[in-house]
């Protein structure tokens, strides 16, 4: 077999029912095929994400208080090895990212945690914490602020983070060596409670998981700022559960979760041309499906199933983008996030 077939997937998990934290595997992204590499010990390693040059995997602790935390931890040599654990300094962190200068975790109590990172990645420094805010009138749900997923735009000048419980999307401009509020990016309809954003291959667009509406909202980006396209139903059954979105890696096809009700995929078909969502399909998951990814060839999509212990490994058609399931499921205790290397 060749280098590029085998790819390294990393799992994290809840830690509440027996798991060890973070799982390594090796994947096969011809066959479908994995193969248990090894764990790291990190409680409620809820989020990951890998460094651009692929030396260090990033993780969070999704507690509260004290023990909120960033990890870093070296994975060169496919070992797994803990260098620097950071207070967040807010609580329950559930979603990481990186620029591999800049990391930033979005904290569910509220907040947005940026981090300067070392040159190389090997450490960082807390650098800042910014607010969220409140506004949304659902009295359950958006009763406190909660900031779900903060990403860095494509033009290198951006991060975009979406401020669930004032449902709008705000903006931080990276200005040479700080962080800097930057206004709003869009505001979304009342009681949407927006999630998990990502952004087109080109640039040109971004597409917006609300996890209390159930919608994925399409919009135009240019230089900070979001101008709505489309909305269009992705929880047919009123859930409230919407988790997460990806686009295939050709940006042809896009996917979003849904938990709760009616647990499952919903598979979109994305204009080339405009970027608007027409609904082509449906795949019913394992329970709870809150967060799954596509492998960098775009044959495979892992879904998290929180509440099956299971990751459900689907064959994806690059034709279509329909999906099958090729009943290679990888066993682990209650997963929530997949990342590939």
């Amino acid at each position: 077999m060749t280098s590029r077939e085998w790819i390294s997937l990393y799992l994290g998990t809840y830690t509440d029912q027996g798991s060890n934290g973070i799982y390594a595997f090796r994947f096969n992204q011809l066959t479908g095929e994995s193969q248990a590499m090894g764990s790291l010990a990190v409680p409620h390693p809820s989020f990951l994400t890998v460094s651009p040059s692929g030396r260090f995997l990033y993780a969070i602790s999704e507690v509260s208080g004290r023990d909120a935390l960033v990890h870093l931890v070296d994975i060169c040599d496919q070992h797994m090895r803990l260098v620097q654990s950071v207070p967040t300094e807010a609580g329950d962190p559930c979603y990481i990212a990186t620029d591999g200068r800049w990391l930033v975790t979005s904290n569910y109590s509220g907040s947005m945690s940026v981090f300067a990172l070392s040159e190389g990645g090997s450490r960082a420094r807390l650098a800042g914490v910014f607010a969220g805010s409140l506004g949304g009138p659902d009295p359950m749900r958006q009763s406190v602020p909660h900031v779900h997923c903060a990403v860095f735009a494509p033009d290198g000048k951006h991060i975009l983070a979406t401020d669930f419980s004032a449902d709008r999307i705000l903006c931080y401009h990276l200005d040479g060596d700080k962080v800097v509020a930057g206004g709003i990016a869009a505001v979304v309809e009342h009681v949407s409670g927006p999630r998990h954003l990502t952004f087109s291959p080109d640039g040109r667009r971004a597409y917006l998981m609300s996890e209390l509406s159930g919608w994925v909202t399409a919009f135009a980006y240019h230089d900070g700022r979001l101008e709505l396209l489309q909305a269009i139903e992705s929880d047919h059954v009123g859930a409230r559960g919407g988790a997460d979105i990806h686009l295939s890696p050709d940006g042809r096809f896009l996917y979003s979760s849904n938990r709760l009700r009616n647990d499952g995929i919903a598979i979109f078909a994305v204009d080339a041309s405009t970027g608007l969502l027409t609904d082509i399909g449906y795949q019913p998951t394992g329970r709870h499906p809150r967060h799954f990814n596509i492998t960098p060839n775009g044959k495979f999509l892992l879904c998290a199933c929180r509440d099956e212990d299971r990751i459900q490994v689907f064959a994806r058609n690059e034709a279509n983008g329909q999906l099958t399931d090729t009943h290679q499921d990888i066993a682990a205790s209650r997963p929530v996030c997949v990342q590939f290397k």
